[in-house]
């Protein structure tokens, strides 16, 4: 392939148009985030910005409810808990993902492309109407407690009613629902970087490490895991970001109390009309954003220094 040194203004006219998309809908909307979150609002729309730090200040303060004496940091507790369950849904996705990915690399080429399509199908289809369809599924009556109900009513019979009437499970409205929604939402996220690094591996390295004595799951853990070490990283970043800043699944799956900090700064733009304090925790939340990129980059240049050295 030519270097590009030597076609520097076919690269150049080349680079412009998305050097103009990423100027334009990305850098110039987030300047305006940035300005606003230091800014303060003047009469009903207006927002003088570059002004003051107190939306920054308002996330750290302590608020006591109307007429309590008891203070709480309401939206630090709101960033942790988006930062649990967001790590929670990461990691399940992980724990399922990454054996769906293994068993798509090792399949036989007849089925590997069904099984690919398997996995991105959901996105043929809107967000909200797969979430809509979980609510049929987690609801009182839905299918889940139905089945249950089936499950009970047969067992009740053998055991001659010994185990009383059925109690639905409650699992709408909870935190439950939420992270079921989100590892359900996300899992494809978590799949694909996977099965791209295993994909790419050396498969007589795992046959060495068999053929050396090592046990399946031996062989798994200590040379199939480490080798796709860059594919998980991916895979966690991929997932992680996409769940911290969701709010469709918390508004539709979880009650008053399992909201998310996405589900608060779109109060403050929507309802509030709060846009200094919506900036505010929205550049908050790309500030963890970095951290979890710029993490995720400095493990990828230590692991490939280590690799340098040996």
């Amino acid at each position: 392939m030519e270097s590009w040194r030597r076609s520097r203004l076919v690269f150049f006219i080349d680079g412009i148009p998305p050097t103009f998309w990423l100027i334009v809908f990305f850098l110039v909307p987030l300047y305006f985030i940035f300005a606003f979150s230091f800014g303060t609002k003047v009469g009903i729309v207006g927002i003088d910005a570059f002004t003051t730090t107190d939306s920054y200040t308002r996330i750290f303060e302590c608020v006591a409810p109307e007429g309590a004496t008891d203070c709480s940091f309401v939206y630090l507790k709101i960033f942790w808990k988006s930062l649990w369950e967001a790590g929670l849904t990461t990691l399940i996705c992980l724990l399922v993902g990454f054996p769906i990915a293994f068993m798509i690399c090792f399949a036989s080429k007849r089925w590997k492309p069904w099984l690919l399509l398997l996995i991105v199908l959901p996105f043929w289809t809107n967000l909200l109407i797969r979430t809509y369809a979980l609510i049929v599924m987690l609801r009182t009556n839905g299918y889940i407690n139905k089945g249950l109900e089936g499950i009970w009513d047969g067992v009740n019979w053998v055991l001659g009613g010994a185990l009383g009437d059925f109690a639905p499970l409650e699992m709408m409205n909870t935190d439950f629902a939420v992270v079921f929604g989100m590892v359900y939402v996300f899992l494809p996220f978590t799949v694909l970087p996977l099965y791209a690094a295993l994909e790419r591996l050396d498969h007589s390295y795992i046959e060495a490490g068999l053929d050396l004595g090592a046990s399946q799951l031996r062989a798994f853990w200590t040379v199939v895991v480490p080798l796709a070490a860059p594919g998980v990283a991916s895979a966690i970043v991929i997932t992680f970001i996409p769940a911290l800043g969701t709010f469709l699944q918390p508004d539709l799956l979880g009650g008053t109390d399992s909201s998310l900090i996405a589900n608060v700064i779109e109060r403050q733009f929507r309802s509030a009309n709060d846009w200094p304090f919506g900036s505010a925790l929205s550049m908050l939340l790309l500030y963890i954003t970095f951290f979890a990129i710029a993490a995720q980059s400095l493990m990828g240049k230590r692991r490939r220094a280590r690799g340098a050295e040996k």
